[in-house]
């Protein structure tokens, strides 16, 4: 099978192309949105090639994976099928919605041709679909291993854009966290964190666009993991902390109560509830290291590569029928 999509979440694709197919992703010269090409900081097989949209015309297609509204005319535009139509298709949901969650209508819903694959369950339940067909495809993370160490007494939190992002991601969180729980801040854009929140190295240093095996060994060498995400989809690098052995301490919403039972770490809506658990981590290495354990154990469970991969299987076999 030959499956076209464009390079848009570079942690999900990483596992999404460890799949028996063959992908094509779209490459423009500026290397932009629509043409972002293989990924160059993660490991992908060579079973994913480039091509760019004037190629895409002779390029033996067997099914589109559309994340963003306007892929559906790119998709025809440069591949000269309709989605769903003329070629298989599914829409692959990544996001939260925005605005009014209760009431958000989804851009895919009410139409029958293509399903829409949401990656959560959440996601799935505050999205209005309509009458669109829909599918929960958890995700899937490849296992790079027992790592945990946790000798660095400090909290490792893991965003991308934060200035921009700001609440969704709870950066406004991160100061009054600092003053009692030091914090290393790992991501896109995250230099100049510190400074925009006033805060000076000792109680936040960040550490920008690492490369994935030695963030994850970052990761690892800090004590516990910080998750401050208000409202968005369930971040992977929280699956890949647990994955590393790391205890977890996160915000209580969207799917992160699914995800970390209470074995694994500690869950709340509380900020100072928030502060304290990490503090704790902090202050007894025994309890982390045997919480880290347990929530390698459950994230194995739920988040293996091989049950993702299987689920998208099925789905592919389905729409390609």
């Amino acid at each position: 099978m030959r499956i076209l999509l464009w390079h848009v979440h570079g942690s999900w694709t990483t596992s999404f192309v460890q799949g028996r197919h063959e992908y094509v992703v779209p490459v423009t010269p500026d290397r932009g949105p629509d043409g972002l090409g293989r990924a160059r900081t993660y490991p992908w097989p060579t079973t994913v090639i480039e091509r760019t949209p004037e190629a895409l015309q002779d390029e033996p297609v067997d099914m589109v994976v559309l994340q963003r509204p306007p892929e559906r005319d790119l998709t025809e535009s440069w591949l000269g099928r309709r989605p769903g139509i003329d070629v298989p298709a599914v829409y692959l949901e990544h996001n939260t919605p925005d605005g009014a969650a209760w009431g958000a209508r989804h851009p895919l819903g009410d139409q029958d041709e293509i399903p829409i694959a949401h990656v959560t369950h959440f996601n799935r339940l505050f999205w209005d679909n309509g009458t669109a067909p829909t599918v929960v495809i958890e995700h899937g993370i490849i296992d790079p291993g027992y790592r945990y160490l946790g000798t660095v007494e400090r909290a490792a939190v893991a965003v991308n854009d934060p200035v921009r992002r700001w609440r969704a991601v709870g950066t406004d969180l991160l100061a009054p966290l600092a003053v009692r729980v030091p914090l290393d801040v790992f991501g896109m854009n995250v230099r100049q964190l510190g400074k925009h929140l006033d805060l000076p190295e000792d109680r936040l240093t960040s550490y920008e666009d690492l490369p994935q095996c030695r963030l994850h060994q970052e990761l690892a060498d800090r004590r516990v993991y910080l998750h401050t995400s208000r409202w968005t989809s369930l971040g992977l690098s929280l699956l890949e902390a647990m994955h590393l052995g790391m205890p977890v301490v996160a915000l209580a919403t969207t799917e992160a109560p699914r995800a970390v039972p209470p074995e694994a770490g500690v869950l709340t809506t509380n900020p100072d509830e928030l502060a304290a658990a990490a503090r704790a981590f902090l202050d007894d290495a025994e309890y982390a290291r045997i919480t880290g354990r347990a929530a390698r154990d459950a994230v194995l469970r739920r988040y293996n590569l091989a049950r993702f991969l299987a689920d998208w299987d099925a789905l592919i076999a389905e729409v390609t029928r």
